[in-house]
């Protein structure tokens, strides 16, 4: 099975932390060039010094706030050479019932999610093309397959995210290109623990009460870690999962309820 990524180069999103920089840890492991894109320098340069170069990698960062989408299409245009990988991941919107949610946050995590999705993606496709190799791969989440309570805008955004990558694989798939969706269960991130802060605070619980009745409802009885989810990230990007195109892949222990 062949599974190196050796001589191609990654574009990871919110690759400062949890789950985007478990997937640039293991992109790099496999032999990927690996271009970091994250908001805060310091910690994009921590995580660039922590990744594998055994293979003659090189990596390099790019220092973008996601919330300026004008921003992240100028910086894009600057990019040199061709990328064969994308992983978009972008921090989820804020917890809350839809009812109460205003229009803007809807407006804001489109942008967030979906048009900087559709900014990257139009960079590097003709690359992805010339080299008949493409991966792009979509953090979202098990909300794309059942809704998960207390995530209005969350729900709304990710199956629109879905859907659009759904698309873009059709597309792009007689180019070598494949488009996948990841879709994250209950992860150990900062995410997980402020959904969890969120919760006991409107339930007036303690946080350990929460977790504990979120993980009942796990077959594995726990919550899943970072590094479980880049598995699945790396294993799609690989020459191995050339023929997995236009999917979504819960990696949730088992929780969701739908097939």
């Amino acid at each position: 099975m062949e599974l190196s990524l050796k001589n191609k180069n990654a574009i990871v999103c919110g690759s400062t932390q949890g789950i985007g920089e478990a997937s640039a840890t293991e992109l790099a492991k496999l032999g990927a060039n690996i271009t970091l894109i994250a908001r805060n320098e310091s910690k994009l340069l921590n995580v660039l010094n922590e990744l594998d170069k055994s293979q003659g990698q090189t990596h390099s960062f790019i220092c973008i706030d996601f919330s300026d989408s004008d921003k992240l299409k100028q910086e894009m245009t600057l990019l040199k050479g061709a990328y064969h990988i994308l992983i978009n991941n972008t921090g989820g919107p804020a917890a809350g019932p839809i009812t109460d949610a205003n229009t803007n946050a809807f407006e804001e995590a489109f942008r967030m999610h979906l048009i900087n999705n559709q900014i990257l993606v139009q960079q590097v496709i003709k690359g992805m093309k010339d080299a008949g190799f493409g991966r792009i791969i979509n953090i979202i989440s098990t909300s794309v397959k059942a809704p998960i309570a207390g995530l209005g805008v969350s729900n709304t955004i990710r199956a629109a995210v879905a859907s659009w990558a759904k698309t873009l694989s059709i597309e792009l798939g007689a180019y070598g290109i494949t488009v996948n969706n990841v879709l994250p269960g209950f992860t150990n991130t900062n995410r997980l623990k402020t959904l969890i802060t969120k919760k006991a605070e409107v339930q007036g619980k303690s946080e350990e009460e929460i977790a504990s009745a979120m993980k009942t409802g796990v077959p594995a009885a726990r919550f899943g870690e970072a590094n479980e989810v880049a598995n699945a990230v790396a294993f799609l990007c690989s020459p191995a999962a050339s023929y997995i195109n236009g999917i979504n892949l819960p990696v949730d222990g088992g929780r969701t309820a739908s097939l």
